[in-house]
């Protein structure tokens, strides 16, 4: 009979072992496997996340890219040519022509100019602002639309140009800094009659998904001056502007996300290659971020233009930062 050298007889030995314990772990744990996805549901999983909005292009509009001026009371980033900074790839997109993120100090501000043929609209982050203008005296602050309005957190003031308005926007607070948004849109007509508006947002519908706040005025280009009057807008509870263009806003938790639907349910005009500008105030000291469908990380003060959409695709944003997102976005032709 052969004589085999030691090692193949423990290792014949640890075959056996391990075998046995296999077939006991079966035997104890048959469940063990139904714990784990199978490799199908992964690979599916994964399929979806690539092909969502695969028709879509997102380019990023970094913060450091924007152009930037520190004027001592003024503290002023421009996503498009504003002012002294002027780029020709950054002069407007769609109807979006001026988007600003503004810091002005306490007791300073923008006295009394002029603008025409825009639509001019203010979204306060922090701090508040008190808005005049032509249209008015210096009435009671915030008694109704038709009386100027100091504007705080939560707040959206409106303002058509039309044939020529003339406000300012002051920060009066003593001593606290006022953080806003102003953003510019062109409307579909020149000429139009003056008017502003404005609108208190709830925050806890801002955590809730992304609410509407500006929408197109539902009479469209041909309105009649009574329907320029009851400035009726296509969505409920929101305010109306001249131009195929909404704007929306939500504040979204750590690992959540909140879904844009593009085109606002179809009441906009133009339903194809819609043109979604989407922007990350800078709110909490680089403490939240946000990931676009296509994997592109935004911090704040970034932005993203996403072109080839249409109207009813489903934009989703996911909050992958440590600090809830506060997204706007603005949905264009």
């Amino acid at each position: 009979m052969p004589r085999f050298p030691p090692w193949v007889f423990f290792s014949s030995l640890i075959i056996a072992f391990l075998s046995f314990l296999v077939l006991v772990l079966n035997a104890s744990f048959p469940s063990l496997s139904s714990l784990l996805p199978p490799m199908s549901a992964v690979k599916t999983t994964k399929a979806v996340m690539s092909q969502s909005l695969k028709h879509a292009s997102i380019v990023a509009r970094r913060s450091h890219d924007r152009g930037h001026a520190d004027h001592g009371w003024l503290n002023t980033y421009h996503t498009f040519s504003f002012a002294s900074y002027f780029d020709p790839n950054f002069k407007s997109f769609g109807s979006l022509r001026v988007l600003n993120e503004d810091r002005v100090a306490p007791n300073n501000g923008f006295p009394f100019h002029t603008h025409r043929d825009a639509e001019i609209f203010s979204y306060i982050l922090s701090g508040e602002l008190t808005h005049r203008d032509s249209m008015m005296g210096n009435g009671a602050t915030g008694a109704s639309k038709d009386q100027f309005y100091r504007i705080r957190r939560g707040d959206v003031q409106f303002t058509t140009g039309g044939t020529g308005i003339s406000h300012s926007e002051e920060n009066e607070h003593a001593n606290e800094t006022v953080h806003f948004l102003q953003i510019w849109a062109l409307p579909w007509k020149n000429g139009l009659k003056p008017r502003y508006h404005d609108l208190s947002i709830d925050e806890d519908k801002k955590r809730q998904g992304f609410v509407t706040i500006i929408s197109p005025l539902k009479a469209g280009k041909q309105a009649s001056p009574a329907q320029e009057q009851a400035a009726i807008p296509a969505i409920p509870d929101t305010i109306p502007i001249h131009a195929d263009m909404l704007m929306g806003a939500s504040i979204i938790a750590p690992n959540s996300s909140a879904t844009w639907t593009i085109g606002g349910h179809g009441v906009v005009t133009s339903k194809q290659d819609r043109k979604i500008y989407v922007h990350l105030p800078m709110t909490k000291d680089g403490k939240c971020k946000i990931r676009m469908p296509d994997g592109t990380i935004l911090a704040e003060g970034d932005g993203a233009f996403v072109t080839g959409v249409n109207a009813g695709d489903g934009l989703e944003i996911q909050s992958v930062g440590v600090a809830e997102a506060e997204v706007v976005i603005l949905d264009s032709n």
